[in-house]
Order: C-alpha cells, then structure tokens, then sequence
C-alpha cells in the first residue's frame, strides 16, 4: 500500500489556488451576467482555466481535451446557437420585479455552507496522494481506450453518427 506525504504550501499550490479562484470568477460571470455573449466567453474563459488546473495536475491528456473538445467545439456551438437566436441584447433576459432573485441567493448561500461544510474537516489533513509517473500519459489512455473500453467507445461514435445523421435529415425538412 503506498503511502501519502503530507502537504506543504508550494508555489505550484499557490498556482493552483489562483487558478481555480480565477476559474470560480469566471463560473460567478457565466450566471451574473445579462447578455449571453459575455456569459457564454465567460464560460471559454472558465474552459481554459479548467485546462490550465489540469495541467498543473500533471493530467496533459484531460488540459489537451478541455481544450479541443470544449473550448473548441462546445463553445463554437454556444456561440452560434446565441447568434442564431439573436440573444446579444441585455433586454431580453432580464426581467423586472422577478420575486424569484431572493430564494436564488438563499439556495446559492445554503448550496455554498453545505460544500464548506463538507471541505474544511478535510482541508485540515490534506495529503497528497501518490500515483504513478506514467499516470493519465497520452500513451496510457489510448491503449486503455482502445483494448478494455473499446466496446463503449465504438458504441459512443455510433451514437454520435445516429445524431448527426439525425440533424441532417431534420435540417432537409425545413428546406
């Protein structure tokens, strides 16, 4: 059984830490913001820094696939849906006299005590744990892809040409 060495402020922690507050900013900036387009880069900038704590976990293949699948292809996606729909003006998602804001912010102060809650006993014996040098390597991951998950991954590229074929044909409808 391997052990854990206990944790010492470093400046990779210190990184750590500004990343991910930087990242909680931007997450506050996705739901605080009115006007979409600037919810939707605050989520690219949100999908950057996520990529950026990855790395800084030493987990290059996980940044590599933020980076490609969400901040490229997710986001484009968003960003068209929002052209499409001309959701740019701030006017159109805010409502006056909602009544709903104040149990929003109750749920939101509960929500944010329960996670404290659960985090500090932990924070107090944090440890490190140890994994092997090779863990999350690029080389790793495909040969496990592709020998003990290739059954799910055939059968998710499957589902995936079901719906792109699907959209296809729902798109010449319309026409």
């Amino acid at each position: 059984m391997e052990t854990s060495a206990p944790l010492a402020i470093t400046p990779e922690l210190l990184l750590f830490g500004g990343i991910a507050t930087a990242a909680a900013m931007a997450a506050v900036g996705v739901v605080a913001f009115n006007n979409a387009v600037r919810s939707a880069l605050c989520l690219v900038i949100n999908f950057f820094l996520l990529a950026f704590i990855y790395f800084t976990l030493q987990a290059e293949t996980l940044g590599i696939i933020q980076i490609v699948v969400y901040t490229g292809a997710i986001m484009v996606l968003f960003l068209f849906v929002i052209m499409l729909l001309n959701l740019g003006g701030s006017g159109l998602l805010q409502q006056k006299g909602d009544k709903r804001m104040p149990v929003a912010i109750a749920l939101g102060v509960v929500l944010f005590g329960l996670i404290a809650s659960q985090l500090l006993p932990g924070l107090m014996s944090v440890t490190k744990p140890l994994a092997p040098d090779n863990f999350g390597a690029p080389q790793n991951v495909g040969r496990a892809l592709f020998t003990q998950y290739v059954i799910p991954f055939e059968a998710v590229s499957v589902l995936l040409l079901v719906g792109i074929v699907g959209s296809i044909l729902l798109a010449k409808r319309r026409i």
